[in-house]
């Protein structure tokens, strides 16, 4: 394993993706945006109390679009 790259997937873990369908890998894709975008509201919303819910979902866009919105 090279220790630079961190996003290297166990082969263990591709093989059960593999036998997953299309339909399958991309519902698994959509609740890790999901969690992510849950984990980050949540961290925002304790950092910053005195953000509106528009404020705090134009931050967590911008965060997860790499600042690209």
């Amino acid at each position: 394993m090279d220790i630079r790259r961190i996003e290297v997937m166990d082969e263990t873990m591709a093989e059960v993706l593999r036998r997953k369908t299309p339909a399958e890998r991309l519902a698994i894709g959509f609740g890790l945006w999901r969690s992510a975008r849950k984990l980050l509201w949540g961290q925002l919303a304790s950092l910053h109390p005195e953000w509106d819910a528009q404020r705090l979902a134009q931050e967590v866009a911008r965060r997860i679009s790499h600042g690209t919105v």
